[in-house]
Order: structure tokens, then sequence, then C-alpha cells
């Protein structure tokens, strides 16, 4: 859930290697590879793997580094616009507006679905990736009774960050970044509550934050803070992955 972006979100941001600056051109898709996870996004300067992400911002996607490829040797699809439809219609139900993915692990969290099958939604409606069969070349094929299991955006869609307000989203990389070393993995839920406020009531003293927001960041990181741990202990890994696969790319060229 800390992770979690919409694709319209970072479609347009300027793509960047973090540590040399160097720009490699604004984000013009997101790919998702034969498993259906997001795989590569691709710039004017090619694609580049989602393992190298580093972080996504409000501004710009920062990469590990500026190494791209020309054509990725493995399959992907252009999941923006795809057919929506059962095993058994003939006809498409809609097509995939947007959806939202984990841009450490490229899980998709979530589809916005437009066409007739969000006509009962006002236009856009919310399916889970448990609904889905499988994503073959030219469709998003779902469950028979998967209808009767969508939800309207607003609804659908409020548990993730990246449905909050920028200066919300601020505060929750704030407090975490000050969590990191107040909290440990072994800490029981109790203490982490007890941590949470101190440094919700560290900001709130300062003057410099809106209540409302540091109280909804707060709500957010404590209800999942299991998933902000997860996110912690992958990062290193990450990194290893990243220059790992550059590596190996520059001693192939």
């Amino acid at each position: 859930m800390f992770n979690v972006v919409r694709r319209s979100q970072i479609v347009g941001l300027m793509a960047m290697d973090g540590s040399s600056a160097t720009r490699m051109g604004s984000v013009e898709e997101v790919w998702v590879d034969n498993n259906g996870r997001v795989a590569y996004f691709a710039s004017q300067g090619g694609y580049t793997p989602l393992e190298e992400v580093s972080t996504i911002g409000p501004d710009a996607v920062l990469t590990y580094s500026s190494l791209a490829v020309e054509a990725p040797t493995t399959k992907l699809r252009r999941l923006y616009r795809m057919a929506v439809q059962t095993p058994s219609a003939r006809e498409p139900l809609g097509w995939v507006e947007d959806f939202l993915f984990d841009w450490e692990t490229g899980d998709i969290a979530a589809y916005v679905l437009g066409g007739d099958i969000a006509a009962g939604f006002g236009g856009r409606a919310v399916l889970f990736p448990e609904d889905v069969e499988v994503i073959d070349a030219e469709a998003v094929v779902i469950k028979e009774d998967a209808k009767n299991r969508l939800q309207g955006e607003s609804e659908g869609l409020k548990g993730f960050l990246s449905e909050k307000s920028q200066q919300v989203k601020n505060l929750i990389k704030r407090m975490g970044d000050r969590l990191q070393s107040l909290v440990s993995p072994q800490d029981k839920p109790e203490f982490v509550r007890v941590k949470i406020k101190e440094v919700q009531d560290e900001l709130a003293t300062s003057g410099k934050y809106d209540r409302n927001a540091l109280q909804e960041a707060a709500e957010f990181i404590q209800e999942k803070w299991e998933d902000f741990q997860h996110s912690l202990s992958r990062a290193g890994e990450r990194i290893k992955r990243a220059f790992d696969s550059a590596r190996k790319r520059l001693t192939h060229n």
C-alpha cells in the first residue's frame, strides 16, 4: 500500500537517474509482462525495468541508473485501454481506464474500468486482481460473476496511498522516515502506536502542518504499518538487484 501508484499519476513525469540527475525524458507508458505484473516503463530514453526505480515522487520518477533498453526481450502488454470481457462474452464489456500497481513488486493492486461495465458506478468502476482470470494478448478476462463485486472509484480505492492528497502523502513520508529510527520489526503494536503518536505530536507542535492532514497521515501509517515494514526490508534487495541488472547489461554491451 505504501508504494502503490496509478498509471495516470506517473505518465508524463520526468524520468531521471537519481545519482547523476541525467534526464531520460518523460514517462510515456507503463507495460506489463505475461504474468500480469508491471515490468517496464517507457520514456524517450527507452524501456527501463521497474526494478531500477528508486522512488516515484510528485514531479519525477527516479532510477538507480540511466541505462535503458531499446526493446525488451520479453513480450509486454499495454494494459491501458485494453478490453475487458468474461470467458463467455463475445463482445467487450468495457476497458481498462487506469490501474494501480506497487512500484516495488510490479503487482497490480486494482483496475479502474470504463465502458458499459462501469455504467452503474458513474462511468468508472474498480475491479480487484482476484477477479481477473487471465490477461491475454487482447483482453483482461474476468470471472463471470466479477460484475457483482465491482465498487465505485472513491469507495474501492479509499485505502490506497495514491488517493491521498499530496500534503498527506508528504506527511506520511516524513513520519515514516522519522519512525525508521524509533521502531524495530520486533516491537509490539502497542509500542508502535505510541511512537506514531509521538511523531505526530512533534510535527503538530512545530505549527507547520495542518492537524487534520497529520491525523490522516498517522492513521494511515498505523493501519498499514506492516506493509511499511515490508517495504523497508525490500529496499536493500531492490538496490542490489538494480545494480546487478545494470552491471549485466553493461557487460553484455
